[in-house]
């Protein structure tokens, strides 16, 4: 697979984000990431906020 991006610039990594990133943005289900992804919560949320912002609590903590 690294033979056919690697040319492009693109690395496996970089490819799994943004599919991950895609993904937020039409479901912005964090539990759904996690489920399909085998990510942390922590890491669904951080896609789910990149991908949506006016989801973010505005509260301090």
């Amino acid at each position: 697979m690294n033979d056919i991006f690697c040319p492009l610039g693109l690395t496996m990594s970089t490819l799994r984000q943004d599919r991950i990133f895609d993904e937020a943005r039409h479901t912005a289900d964090p539990v759904h990431l996690m489920h399909v992804f085998g990510i942390a919560a922590e890491t669904a949320m951080k896609y789910i906020y990149v991908a949506h912002p006016e989801r973010r609590s505005t509260l301090w903590r």
